[in-house]
């Protein structure tokens, strides 16, 4: 019987495709990633011969690429199974280059998923190596490595070694560092809200003031300041507010699309606290296969790398019958998130979703880890809800006027839950009841609160936000999105403050220079322009190599000048009053690969290093040491005892001074963009306060 072979990059993946595939007639070996790439050592592309790339096999590969050709030669056929996007579609091309294929040979499946059907019926429809997917991915590359190996080195020279600048890496930067400048510039606002609590038939409702009647019409006031509210406190009638008029009626909730790379990245971060590495780690542990207790191996979702929403019609249809059954006719509305733009999305691909619909999260609790089980979960509900009917909330809105003035109160309950029913109450709005009233109703007034407030500056990036931006502005595609923050955290170019990003002094030192003479090409609308140039490759529109040079040919004069024009600085190290035990001078804060740290100035004679320790003066619940700020060696801040490792106390949320109203323990406090929660470190003790935002 002949036997084929399949590649794919990876060996998990390798093993879940070779438990669906007969072992009779398919093999399935992995090509462990790339197998070819451009060398480390040197720039790798010849500028002078029209943007040649000069591949190598990546040190190390040489005994894959051997196993590879031996396995091929055995082999009647290949079939090129590698990951369903354009690095993969590249992969796929390096791989037939060294095993000598054909490019019109049909040698390339491709599949959304890992599930038998799925894998045979790819392999039933194998079709050519799409050249242009190819080119449009080698055209990154090759962008990337002029940006990264022409820049870099100038960055070495003038400020430090080690440093490193890309295409998308740099514009990131630019982002958060002019974050911190619009915030730093920021001047607050002073305004004013008047809450009033209003009273019917002893039952109390909520209402704010809103403004005047002028001319048979309601116009808005902005409060600015205390005379402002005085004057209308002070000219209203509080014996004679008088309910004008009561609106009913019904608002619709619509459910949320089903992820896209992006969006679960987002999500996964704001709910589930997981950074984008993270996210994208246990996502390809879901589609590439999990062992299911007594189902096999198979994988759970659909590919995790897409900026695409559409959903399959059998995947709808599938889901639609779920719903019918589990819930009931009147949850159930088909939907397809399809039509997008060409460009805005690699429409080939589906949404992420469940590969299984009917494969519900607690049913395989216990085959997954605690963080598969939610990440998987947080999938499954986003899905299945975007097939279900919207959730449907009675409105009501009341308008009490007096002498003119206007207080407006409105409430919404839930009347039917809808998709709410699958995404969780968590996600639903909280019911807010408003009693009985009627036109000409005479209220009483119950408390009146004029508070005062003041503008806050823009919010600093979370890893969430930075992503929702880079995508919004069309920079780097889902891919690229972990890396690149990955990146821009490890070059000590961001650091973290809670769980936002800060520009370092280096960020912001390099990202000025950027910007002084590279601002024509590290700017988002020029890195978003050269994402869609890529597209256009992919589509066949436009040629990798006029791209590149069309690039090129502007970025050689701009770095001609910057080498002649920029001078050398220097990054003086910071003095510290932190005193060196070994030699008596003062220590300097130096960085290193996981943020700053003290080093004593007299190196090499003395090479006295210590960790900087930021005390919050709160005693350790455990031993009653000091507890102080730390950093993981990705950046993230959390804390713990200065006695480690004799007491192992630690917390990724704040601690604070105040004590714990019920057991007089530690409390810790965690800020979301949402909400505000304060709970006791004792888990016995289970106090927990959670305030909106």
């Amino acid at each position: 019987m002949s036997k084929s072979l399949v590649i794919v990059e990876s060996p998990a993946k390798a093993k879940t495709i070779g438990n669906l595939l007969n072992k009779k007639k398919y093999k399935v070996v992995a090509s462990v990633g790339h197998i070819r790439d451009l060398p480390k050592s040197t720039l790798g592309i010849d500028v002078d011969n029209n943007y040649e790339p000069k591949y190598i096999t990546i040190r190390g590969k040489g005994p894959i690429v051997a196993e590879l050709k031996a396995e091929a030669k055995k082999s009647d056929n290949i079939l090129l199974a590698t990951d369903p996007d354009r690095e993969g579609e590249a992969i796929s091309w390096h791989l037939a280059h060294i095993l000598k294929i054909d490019d019109k040979d049909k040698v390339r499946v491709e599949f959304n998923e890992i599930t038998k059907e799925a894998i045979n019926k790819a392999i039933d429809n194998p079709r050519r190596i799409d050249i242009d997917l190819v080119d449009a991915q080698q055209a990154r590359r090759i962008l990337d490595r002029l940006v990264g190996y022409k820049i870099s080195p100038l960055l070495w020279k003038k400020i430090r070694r080690g440093l490193s600048a890309g295409r998308v890496q740099s514009v990131a930067v630019k982002l958060v560092c002019d974050r911190e400048e619009e915030i730093d510039v920021f001047i607050p606002e002073e305004y004013w809200s008047i809450p009033a609590i209003l009273k019917k038939d002893d039952k109390t409702f909520d209402s704010e003031f809103y403004g005047i009647e002028e001319d048979g019409k309601d116009k808005k006031i902005e409060l600015s300041n205390e005379e402002e509210v005085n004057e209308v406190v002070n000219n209203m009638d509080k014996e004679k507010m008088i309910v004008r008029d009561v609106r009913k009626g019904q608002r619709r909730r619509n459910p949320y699309r089903p992820y896209t790379t992006s969006t679960l990245q987002q999500d996964a971060y704001g709910r589930l606290g997981f950074t984008s590495r993270k996210t994208m780690v246990i996502a390809q542990q879901l589609y590439e296969g999990i062992n299911i207790k007594g189902k096999g191996t198979e994988g759970l979702i659909t590919y995790m790398r897409t900026d695409s929403t559409r959903i399959s019609d059998e995947a709808i249809g599938t889901t639609v019958n779920y719903l019918k059954k589990n819930y009931g006719e009147e949850y159930s509305q088909p939907r397809n998130y399809s039509g997008k733009k060409k460009k805005e999305s690699q429409d080939a691909h589906e949404a992420i979703r469940p590969t299984l619909v009917t494969r519900h999260p607690a049913e395989i609790r216990d085959s997954l880890s605690e963080d598969q089980h939610k990440l998987y979960k947080l999938i499954w509900e986003r899905f299945v809800s975007s097939q279900m009917t919207p959730a449907v909330y009675d409105t009501i809105s009341v308008n009490v006027t007096t002498n003119g003035y206007i207080f407006r109160s409105s409430g919404s309950i839930l009347k039917f839950d809808g998709f709410l029913k699958v995404y969780g109450t968590n996600h639903s709005e909280k019911d807010k009841e408003i009693t009985e009233l009627k036109e000409g109703d005479l209220v009483g007034l119950e408390k009146l609160d004029p508070t005062q407030h003041f503008t806050k500056p823009p919010a600093r990036f979370t890893e969430a936000s930075l992503i929702k931006t880079l995508e919004e502005l069309g920079i780097g595609r889902p891919s690229t999105f972990a890396p690149t923050i990955g990146t821009i955290v490890s070059r000590d170019y961001v650091g973290f403050d809670q769980r936002s990003f800060v520009p370092t002094d280096l960020g912001i030192l390099v990202n000025d220079l950027l910007t002084e003479y590279f601002s024509d090409i590290i700017n988002e609308q020029f890195t978003a322009q050269l994402e869609e140039n890529l597209d256009d490759i992919a589509e066949g529109e436009k040629k990798w190599r006029e791209v590149v040079g069309g690039f090129y040919t502007e970025f050689a004069k701009i770095l001609e000048v910057a080498e002649d024009e920029i001078k050398e600085m220097e990054i003086k190290d910071e003095v510290t009053d932190e005193i060196c035990e070994k030699c008596g001078k003062n220590m300097v804060i130096k960085h290193g690969r996981y943020g700053k740290f003290l080093a004593c100035p007299g190196y090499p004679e003395c090479k006295n290093t210590k960790a900087i320790v930021e005390e919050l003066g709160i005693e350790c619940p455990k031993c009653g040491d000091q507890i102080i700020k730390r950093k993981s060696k990705r950046g993230r801040v959390f804390y713990g005892c200065n006695a480690f490792p004799d007491c192992d106390f630690v917390s990724w949320d704040e601690p604070i001074k105040e004590k714990c109203p019920e057991c007089n323990g530690l409390l810790t406090r965690r800020r979301t963009k949402s909400k505000e929660t304060t709970k006791c470190y004792n888990e016995e003790c289970g106090y927990e306060k959670i305030e909106e935002r």
